[in-house]
């Protein structure tokens, strides 16, 4: 992040300089026409819907760009492609549900579990401890497989962890879902208000990418990226590949875990349809779209997806039922573009 910021104001200090010659060599860099498309889209949508919509728009922003830099470290950085991390995700935001969910309103049902009445911030490590833990479960497992074998047992994952979300009735509640998730509490202020969510949701956001800026610059950070160029080779070098691609992959699901948790907070309800294999499908899209190891491509595809999820609402000419399909159409659409002219996704470092 440093190093990008220099590099922002090395250009501002050459474009005063020399505007002609900074125009003829911007115009080929389809990274900075993608940062400005973006943010300037997202900037015009924001203003036209109004402050309301723009901070929920920015919520949900904070809470995809979290999953989206976290599995950017396993897909970007070590080059291991993985479908199943919206299965952290959902341990993160169940787990949240069940410590915090009003034992008033579960009385009410008769499909009742057992509730805690835990406050937010005593119920958010648990949710990244106990993702954490079922990736390290499945990471011992999954060290032993590679390439296309590593992804088709993540999808598995995936899989497994929705049907355990819809069927473990006892605890989960299955398909009628958890209703009433407490919002956390400072000292007696309920941050119950859209803006002061927001505030929360990009504090932990701005957490997440320290921390992983941390680790990608860090010595361990160059190992993954070696991991990922060539793992026979690293090895030869006496590390032990395993234990670091077990490592950040249970560093990503521990943050996918306090994505879930501040999800589950945030929308008062969860069901096991809110992740399916469709939205890790989704996650994985944005990674690729944004790019591959860059933090700020992660940060950036999560907004390009959020804007585009949300602004087709707004077509006049697209019937409510269609919306749906049209917004995987579209994305779809932008991959099978992206892998055809810039596989290294808008401002990556590597091609998939």
């Amino acid at each position: 992040m440093t190093q990008r910021i220099r590099g922002v104001v090395d250009g501002a200090k050459g474009i005063a300089r020399d505007p002609k010659s900074a125009w003829k060599s911007a115009r080929g860099n389809v990274g900075l026409w993608a940062n400005i498309v973006v943010l300037g889209w997202a900037a015009g949508f924001m203003l036209w819907q109004g402050t309301g919509f723009a901070v929920t728009i920015a919520t949900v922003f904070a809470i995809w760009a979290i999953l989206a830099v976290s599995l950017n470290l396993v897909v970007g950085y070590t080059g291991l492609l993985s479908i199943g991390h919206f299965g952290f995700f959902g341990i993160g935001a169940y787990t949240m549900a069940i410590l915090t969910s009003s034992p008033d309103y579960e009385q009410l049902r008769t499909e009742s579990i057992a509730t805690f009445e835990w406050s937010f911030f005593a119920a958010l490590p648990v949710c990244v401890l106990l993702a954490g833990l079922a990736a390290l479960a499945v990471g011992i497992v999954f060290n032993r497989f590679r390439d296309d074998i590593f992804v088709l047992v993540s999808f598995g994952f995936a899989f497994i962890a929705f049907n355990v979300f819809l069927n473990w009735r006892g605890l989960t509640r299955g398909a009628f879902g958890i209703h009433e998730i407490a919002r956390p509490e400072i000292g007696g202020w309920v941050l119950d208000g859209d803006l002061e969510f927001l505030a929360l949701a990009l504090v932990f956001l701005a957490i997440v990418v320290a921390v992983c800026w941390f680790v990608v610059t860090s010595s361990f950070g160059r190992v993954l990226t070696s991991i990922r160029e060539d793992e026979q080779a690293i090895e030869v070098f006496g590390y032990r590949s395993t234990h670091y691609k077990l490592a950040v992959w249970v560093i990503s699901a521990m943050m996918a875990g306090l994505a879930g948790g501040l999800f589950s907070s945030w929308a008062s309800f969860i069901d096991p349809f809110s992740f399916i294999l469709l939205e890790s499908i989704l996650l994985v899209s944005i990674v690729i779209l944004g790019g591959l190891a860059t933090i700020w491509g992660s940060l950036l595809g999560a907004m390009a997806f959020v804007l585009l999820e949300e602004g087709m609402r707004f077509l006049p000419f697209l019937p409510t039922e269609y919306i749906g399909q049209a917004r995987q159409m579209v994305l779809g659409v932008l991959l099978v573009l992206l892998m055809l002219f810039r596989p290294q996704g808008l401002v990556g470092r590597y091609k998939l």
